[in-house]
């Protein structure tokens, strides 16, 4: 039986599936200022920070419609997987789901199911690359699949630490917050997600002491958890993911492999730049 993983831009792929036919990617809407772009194969994210610096106006995102999913569901695929956003934070995990109920309603009945990440960016590409490891290996229902994958997505951890918080403030994504650390002191949150809602982990003076913190919390994690694979996304500061990356390692032999990517939009947009994300 064939597949198909539909997720939203704020998902990062590696290069080698982003043109891959079991993978489809359904863009966000960006905006800064007066400026509208998709966040497609388009994206430039140069362009887009050199937009978001010199713009006085907070940059916003817009989600996908259902019927942008709904055309995505509508091939030859047997299975479906959906991957999105946190429902928490975007309505983009809305949008997947009310576009399975048009599907149905316009072409009958399909296997398809929508995953809300509960988090955001590399968080998506972990789930969505599982999925793909288990369709692959071609021994499990699709019910099977999706209850492997809700209880996998439960035990993923994501973590970020970022220079910038204004536009997630801005926003309105750090309303679950109580209070974040004063940036005149330089001192910079951890964050996590936790059930879709961002949440303080910890704090530390400086971003370099931020990400060992960051990684300490990860190393901590991982007797508890039987995920072999980290996925780390930066906002243009790849040395910042390698530096997260090896100070990991260095303290645990438990992580098998280990995938590194640039943000992609929506995650550029709220990361900012610099920002560094972790997700096992």
């Amino acid at each position: 039986m064939s597949y198909k993983i539909v997720v939203d831009s704020c998902c990062e792929l590696p290069e080698e599936y982003k043109k891959d036919a079991r993978f489809q990617i359904i863009p966000l809407g960006l905006q800064v200022g007066d400026w509208h772009i998709m966040d497609d194969e388009n994206f430039n994210q140069a362009e887009f920070l050199q937009k978001v610096a010199t713009t006085p106006d907070c940059p916003k995102s817009s989600c996908p419609s259902p019927e942008k999913f709904m055309e995505s569901y509508n091939d030859d695929a047997d299975r479906v997987y959906g991957v999105t956003l946190t429902a928490k934070l975007s309505g983009s995990y809305n949008s997947a789901v009310l576009g399975a109920s048009l599907y149905e309603e316009t072409y009958g009945e399909k296997n398809i199911h929508v995953f809300d990440s509960k988090s955001a960016s590399c968080a998506e590409s972990l789930i969505a690359l599982k999925v793909m490891e288990l369709e692959e290996m071609g021994k499990y229902t699709f019910e099977e699949i999706v209850k492997k994958m809700e209880e996998y997505r439960d035990k993923m951890e994501t973590y970020f630490v970022l220079d910038n918080l204004d536009f997630l403030k801005k926003n309105g994504r750090l309303t679950g917050l109580k209070a974040l650390a004063a940036t005149t002191l330089n001192i910079k949150p951890v964050l996590k997600a936790i059930d879709g809602e961002i949440a303080q982990a910890g704090q530390a003076v400086g971003v370099k002491k931020a990400l060992a913190k960051l990684a300490d919390m990860i190393v901590e994690k991982m007797d508890k958890k039987d995920h072999d694979t980290m996925v780390i996304t930066h906002c243009n500061n790849v040395q910042r993911a390698e530096t997260v990356r090896d100070l990991i390692l260095k303290k645990t032999d438990l992580i098998k492999k280990v995938i590194i990517m640039d943000t992609a939009g929506v995650a550029s947009l709220y990361a900012a730049d610099g920002g560094v994300i972790v997700a096992i």
